[in-house]
């Protein structure tokens, strides 16, 4: 009996960390499968609203600009989407008058699942450190650029404009370039990583803190540390002309 029983305690030691790793794998497939349709669904109402649609993301320290926003309850609810939130927005729809523009948000404010998020560097401009062997498999010279800004309103469709990091799809259900009506030049990446992104809070009165970086900057954490660029990442591919996207993945050999 004792010996069943080391056993058994043996076999669960092995199995708790394995189920884990299962669970943090499923969050980060179902992240990808959640951006994948919603990316698609942007490129559907693109096509049959017969109109650009922007799927607008929502980057760090976003009320600081230029131009710096007021402070608001619409501000406010946005500072837990961070790296992680995301809506459709179309600044033009058929019938309106030339030179004057009716903006529609076509979707509430939505997350990606707990534990993920959008990597850091499709924000700040920087370039995405590719994992070796993806970029010369799928897009040979080539590198994960930041997103493309677009003028939205914002945070509301009644709000002035602020440039925003978005993916245009033009009413072909193209990706659109810097213009949002004419072929993008590249096409787009968006590396995934599992971990966390934590608002800043003010201690005292637990509610967020809005106001210049770094004090309100979000604590952004990947755990395991360099899961977007290790074996495990995950990277959403957008072809520009289709306006179609996929999910790259690294083959084990």
């Amino acid at each position: 009996m004792l010996v069943v029983i080391a056993i058994l305690g043996i076999l669960t030691g092995l199995a708790v960390p394995a189920l884990k790793d299962l669970g943090k794998s499923n969050v980060s497939l179902s992240a990808s499968r959640q951006l994948l349709d919603d990316l698609g669904h942007a490129r559907q109402l693109a096509l049959s609203q017969r109109t650009t649609v922007y799927m607008v993301f929502v980057p760090t320290n976003f009320w600081v600009g230029p131009p710096a926003l007021p402070a608001s309850t619409a501000l406010t609810n946005l500072a837990d989407k961070q790296m992680t939130g995301y809506t459709f927005v179309s600044v033009s729809s058929v019938g309106d008058q030339p030179g004057k523009h009716t903006p529609h948000y076509l979707a509430p404010w939505q997350n990606l699942p707990d534990g993920t998020f959008i990597v850091h560097q499709k924000y700040d401009g920087t370039v995405f450190p590719a994992p070796p062997g993806w970029l010369q498999e799928y897009n040979p010279g080539s590198a994960v650029t930041n997103f493309a800004y677009f003028n939205i309103p914002f945070p509301t469709e009644t709000n002035a404009f602020v440039l925003l990091p978005c993916v245009a799809f033009n009413y072909l259900g193209q990706l659109a370039g810097p213009d949002g009506q004419t072929l993008a030049t590249r096409d787009e990446y968006i590396p995934l990583a599992k971990g966390s992104v934590s608002p800043a809070l003010d201690i005292g009165t637990k509610t967020f803190v809005l106001n210049t970086a770094p004090p309100g900057s979000p604590q952004v954490l990947e755990n395991p540390p360099g899961n977007s660029t290790n074996i495990s990442y995950n990277i959403v591919h957008i072809d520009a002309l289709s306006g179609r996207a996929v999910l790259e993945f690294q083959k084990v050999q």
